[in-house]
């Protein structure tokens, strides 16, 4: 084993381990940078690539040091890890809007519109989303256009509804489209997804996990295509992620965050600073609230080619979903093979 020096300490080495395995990962970055000057590093054997290289780092992970003698007697045992678990982005509707029927017909009563109440409520027209029939709703109050007579401006109406929504599309009359809203929740989505998506503030309200007061116990992740593709970079990245999963479970033992009577304030605390050595890549939840109008720019926006790769694919659910749901107001998108989802009416 060689000698490692890390700026400012005594090396160390022959047997004997720094009795802080964070100290030990750095200088052995340290001596993995120096050994590639000079003379190419030797193609690592790929059969041991998925485990831990040193034995005394993998000594460290597991609460003790030295020579494999085990653990000093009397020493608290940090709980152990069995290796990252690997999830993928999943899509769930859990909210859409609901009409208070009695209440609609009380204000078409009013103003002499139940024509339009008869003839929505009848028979095969119950089952329609009641999203689409907000809509309908707003954009006939606007023009008064329950039925014709009301308005001496309206001599004919669109009694259709699919017609009636395609021609509010059509017009660009998207106002009345944001009174339609729906809420999602998006799960194992990473948090670099997240920021993007956050971004789309308009229209929506968004309530996400926090890892302020979540303590990470394991770090879920999806690794990109590009590193899956590579196995020597994959099994790099199960091995940084392993340490950074070991670092959280053992940091918060030493700390004694599950000790009798912490105070939550206590626990909260360090939460916080924990959550600073998890990668923006690992995986979180996130509730998302949007009106329609909003719906339709960020499934063009994030299916689009360019977009990224993560949240082309959650956009893919999310239009997956709401098309069927809502195909007066979002039937004009076509999806193309490679996951774009594109509108006939992109100005609404």
């Amino acid at each position: 084993m060689p000698h490692f020096r890390h700026k400012g300490r005594k090396p160390f080495g022959d047997g004997r381990v720094a009795s802080n395995p964070h100290f030990f990962a750095l200088a052995h970055r340290d001596w993995r940078r120096s050994a590639g000057k000079g003379e190419e590093r030797a193609k690592p054997d790929q059969s041991k690539r998925h485990s831990v290289r040193n034995p005394a780092f993998a000594a460290a992970r597991h609460g003790f040091a030295g020579d494999g003698g085990g653990s000093p007697q009397g020493a608290a045992q940090p709980r152990t890890l069995t290796g990252v678990r690997e999830v993928s982005p999943q899509v769930f509707l859990i909210s859409r809007p609901a009409l208070d029927w009695d209440g609609v017909r009380a204000y078409l009563e009013a103003v002499g519109g139940t024509a339009w109440l008869d003839r929505v409520r009848g028979e095969g027209e119950a089952g329609r989303a009641e999203g689409e029939r907000l809509v309908e709703f707003m954009g006939r109050l606007c023009y008064r256009s329950w039925e014709v007579g009301l308005n001496p401006n309206v001599t004919r109406i669109r009694e259709d509804t699919d017609v009636y929504l395609t021609n509010i599309l059509r017009s660009g009359h998207g106002s009345v489209i944001e009174h339609a809203n729906y809420t999602f929740v998006l799960l194992n989505v990473s948090r670099v997804a997240t920021h993007e998506l956050v971004r789309h503030r308009a229209g929506s309200a968004f309530s996400q996990e926090s890892l302020r007061f979540v303590r990470l116990t394991d770090l879920p992740f999806e690794h990109p295509q590009e590193i899956r593709e590579d196995p020597e970079l994959l099994a790099e990245a199960q091995e940084l992620l392993e340490r950074m999963e070991h670092f959280q479970v053992m940091a918060a033992d030493k700390l004694g965050l599950d000790g009798e009577g912490v105070p939550f304030h206590r626990k909260k605390e360090v939460t916080s600073g924990l959550r600073r050595y998890a990668p923006d890549g690992v995986a979180t939840s996130i509730g998302w609230t949007v009106n329609v109008r909003a719906l339709r720019h960020v499934i063009a926006a994030r299916t689009d080619p360019g977009a990224e790769n993560e949240i082309r694919r959650i956009f893919d659910q999310v239009a997956a979903i709401m098309v069927p749901e809502l195909p007066g107001l979002l039937g004009d998108f076509v999806r193309s093979d490679d996951g774009t989802w594109s509108p006939e009416f992109p100005k609404v």
